[in-house]
């Protein structure tokens, strides 16, 4: 090949090259945002998720796909993490879908409702069952789109002043419990109360409320209750498996590369199965150290658990009486956890109760 011929070859392609680069570039964007979280970074398992998916995204398109995690009240207050995702003040949000009943009861499902689904069975539920779907066209009406990212694992019933021996001493008792929960203990003559996390000690101290849920002994050992309402119920029915959900911008995610979507779907795979484990990790530990600092276990009564799973279906059936949306979900959920605890007596329920009973012999 002569010279001339040879450097109008390699002029050509250079040329090409220097085409196909912004392409690839193209494919590959530079992307930030804003994540909002609805929990302080003292809880940082919880907290931790949105880090974790953060981390995991980054990782997954080298580092060219950023998300800044902001703790709650550093951009909003934890309660309007939605709203802000709904607005596109932010782009995403790292937030528990039942704290928006207030909005629509419907919002509970997705996360957690007293007596529903335990964490195994919500997370299949999302994953492989129809939920995510059934959810998502639901959570169109709010300019959002709900992926699941995270799971605290059945939490605990909470701490009290006093002891419940029976549903009886129910009547009058102050609790702070909020949600779908709170409706179904009201019920049964608890005096539902909305406070927030850094509120609970104070007002448990001062008998302003006579008991309060939290989260689990991980969580709770850091706010101290049992110094003040020694009593630690178990287990917190309402709250059997509750899912924590990124909330993303419509907009937003729709004009995200489809590999990037990918990357946000399986970075929250990643800080679910993270968080889970964390928390059996953690909590077992947290929970001999509270005994051994004074709190007192106690499972709740049985006649309390009948007369709450019957007030919880007579809520539901009187939501379902007035939202079709409420009433399709929680139909859903119903059916699937029959099915599920089917399943589960016949083999995870016999093999979990012969290693309770092994090991406490």
């Amino acid at each position: 090949m002569k010279r001339r011929q040879f450097m109008q070859v390699a002029g050509a392609g250079a040329a090409a090259s220097a085409i196909a680069m912004p392409a690839i570039a193209q494919s590959n964007p530079e992307v930030k945002w804003r994540l909002t979280s609805s929990f302080p970074k003292s809880l940082d398992t919880i907290y931790g998720g949105g880090e974790t998916l953060a981390k995991t995204v980054s990782d997954l398109t080298d580092g060219k796909f950023q998300i800044q995690v902001f703790a709650a009240g550093e951009i909003v207050p934890g309660l309007q993490a939605l709203d802000a995702v709904s607005n596109n003040t932010v782009e995403m949000a790292h937030t528990v879908a039942y704290y928006y009943v207030g909005k629509d009861p419907t919002f509970a499902i997705p996360s957690s409702v007293p007596f529903g689904l335990n964490t195994r069975m919500q997370q299949a539920w999302l994953a492989q069952g129809g939920g995510e779907q059934l959810f998502n066209d639901f959570f169109k009406k709010f300019n959002v789109v709900g992926i699941h990212c995270g799971n605290t694992g059945a939490q605990m019933g909470g701490w009290f002043r006093k002891e419940i021996k029976t549903v009886a001493d129910l009547q009058g008792l102050k609790m702070r419990i909020a949600g779908i929960a709170g409706s179904v203990l009201q019920k049964l003559g608890v005096v539902p109360q909305q406070l927030a996390g850094g509120d609970i000690y104070p007002a448990l101290e001062k008998g302003t409320i006579d008991g309060a849920e939290w989260v689990g002994p991980y969580d709770d050992e850091k706010l101290g209750f049992a110094k003040v309402a020694p009593y630690y119920y178990y287990p917190g029915f309402w709250e059997g498996g509750p899912a924590v959900h990124a909330f993303i911008n419509i907009e937003k995610w729709d004009g995200l590369p489809k590999h990037y979507q990918a990357a946000l779907r399986a970075a929250s795979a990643v800080a679910t199965n993270t968080m889970t484990a964390k928390y059996d990790v953690q909590n077992p530990a947290a929970l001999k150290r509270l005994v051994a600092a004074g709190a007192q276990l106690r499972p709740f009564p049985q006649d309390m658990m009948e007369a709450s799973l019957k007030a919880a279906n007579e809520v539901y059936a009187e939501i379902s009486a007035k939202n079709a949306d409420f009433k399709k979900a929680i139909d859903a959920m119903t059916a699937f956890r029959g099915d599920q605890y089917l399943w589960w007596q016949v083999a995870e329920l016999t093999f979990d109760i012969f290693q309770v009973r092994n090991r406490a012999k």
